[in-house]
This record gives structure tokens, sequence and C-alpha cells, in this order.
């Protein structure tokens, strides 16, 4: 667990970091080795990859959802209708993490909940810090952040429970809730 925590740190601010100096394709790299190890690690891998792509089409959604609202901004260049890749990237890396260093979560919705309305829009806030993405209307922007990830931490955290289910052959395997 210690090792997806700073690796996913690791790859969270050097994607960043990189994004809000211009240089998206750097970050891109650093998380693509951050989920390639992750990868190699990680046992079943063809479960893990399917939660990572679930991962990933969740957060597209969502975050060009908030860019076509005009609730982030990003540096980087793009249609204003959908995230751009590096935030893609963040999502992807973000899916490491549910079944190891998140995974506790699981069968704590209200937990998850109030992680998730937390620590969703610190994340951005922190982005922002770090000039890669800016949120307008402040107050607005945040509460929209709260309640999307109050509901996506969640919701990733059930499926993840149930692809584990699926991938152990064991319907319903308490082990895995």
């Amino acid at each position: 667990m210690a090792v997806n925590v700073v690796a996913f740190q690791l790859g969270w601010f050097a994607c960043v970091i990189a994004a809000g100096k211009g240089q998206d394709a750097l970050g891109i790299a650093a998380v693509a080795a951050v989920v390639a190890l992750h990868l190699a690690l990680t046992t079943p891998r063809a479960g893990e990859l399917r939660l990572i792509a679930l991962a990933l089409v969740v957060g597209a959604v969502w975050d060009s959802l908030l860019r076509a609202a005009g609730v982030l901004q990003y540096l980087s260049p793009g249609p204003v209708y959908l995230a751009p890749a590096w935030i893609l990237a963040m999502w992807a890396l973000f899916g490491t993490t549910l079944n190891v260093s998140l995974r506790w979560m699981r069968g704590r919705p209200v937990i998850a909940v109030l992680f998730g309305a937390l620590g969703g829009p610190l994340s951005f806030w922190a982005g922002q810090r770090l000039g890669a993405v800016q949120i307008t209307g402040p107050w607005t922007g945040v509460a929209v952040l709260a309640v999307g990830w109050a509901l996506i931490l969640p919701l990733l955290l059930h499926l993840a429970g149930r692809l584990d289910r699926k991938d152990s052959g064991i319907p319903g395997d308490p082990a895995h809730v």
C-alpha cells in the first residue's frame, strides 16, 4: 500500500507541475510510468486495467463537463469542451488507488462521500496553486467539485468492488466488498 501512495503522489505532482509549466507530455509520461509500475505489481492485471479504464472514462466525462460548463479552465490548449490529456492521465493514475490505498473505504459510503467531497476540491485547489487549472467562481466551483467528487468516489469504489467479485469468480465474495 505504501508503494501505491508514494507512486500516486509522485505521479500527481509530476503531472500537475508539468501541466502548470505547459509541459503536459512530461507529466503524462510520468503518470504512464506509475501506471505501468502499478500494473507490473498487480494481479489480476486484466481486472485492474478495466478499473483504470473505467476511472479514466468517468473522469473524462466529468472533467469535460466541468470544462464545458466553465467551472474549470486549464492552462493546456485544446477544445473548451474536452478535458486535457493530462487530466485524463490523472484519472488513470487515480484508478490505480481504488483497489489498493483507497480500498479501506469500500463498504463505508459515508466516509467515501466525505473523503470525495473534501479531497476532490483540495486536489483542484492544489492544482490551481501550481498553475495547472483555474477554478472559476471560486465558491460555486468548489461546491460543484465537492458534490461531484462526493458522488464519483463512492461510485468508483463500488464498481471496483464489483469488478473484484467478478474477477474472483465468487458472486458476492465478502472478502472483496
